[in-house]
């Protein structure tokens, strides 16, 4: 017996395909921002973000690959080119020899140190601005009850 795919109605495919547009070029925006004004690519600043956010400057490779959304492989080499210019570094796991640690340098904080007030800016401009705070707070509810339901499923 086939399953019935429950297609989106206009109203529902209008929400989701503005969502879709709306992330796309503010991702868009955001990273070429990143990229002219601060020589930070959207996936250095996703990584730095994370990493300013741990205690320490450090997490594990397959934690900030979940937390990111990143394959393996990506991690590895996207990690691999940051390592090059000296904005994290790699450290074995003491505790598990598979295991490895991304931290990030002093390099690294300076980076993202730089760029976050400009982007900051820049989100505020393109959309902060845009919005009321009482939409601004429908639309963290959303979020946050999407990435509960994801988080999950995931799990």
């Amino acid at each position: 017996m086939a399953d019935t795919v429950r297609w989106l109605t206009p109203e529902e495919q209008r929400a989701w395909r503005g969502f879709v547009r709306l992330q796309e070029r503010l991702g868009g925006r955001l990273g070429r921002l990143l990229q002219s004004e601060s020589n930070v690519s959207p996936a250095d600043f996703a990584v730095l973000v994370h990493l300013t956010d741990v205690p320490e400057g450090r997490q594990r490779y397959q934690d900030l690959a979940r937390a990111l959304e990143w394959e393996k492989s990506r991690m590895s080499h996207h990690i691999a080119r940051m390592a090059g210019r000296g904005l994290v570094v790699r450290e074995e796991c003491a505790e598990d020899a598979r295991g490895a640690f991304v931290v990030i340098t002093d390099a690294g904080r300076a980076a993202i140190e730089a760029a976050a007030p400009r982007h900051v800016e820049a989100v505020r401009a393109l959309f902060i601005d845009h919005v009321t705070p009482a939409e601004l707070r429908v639309l963290a509810e959303i979020s946050e009850r999407v990435l509960r339901n994801l988080d999950e499923e995931a799990g």
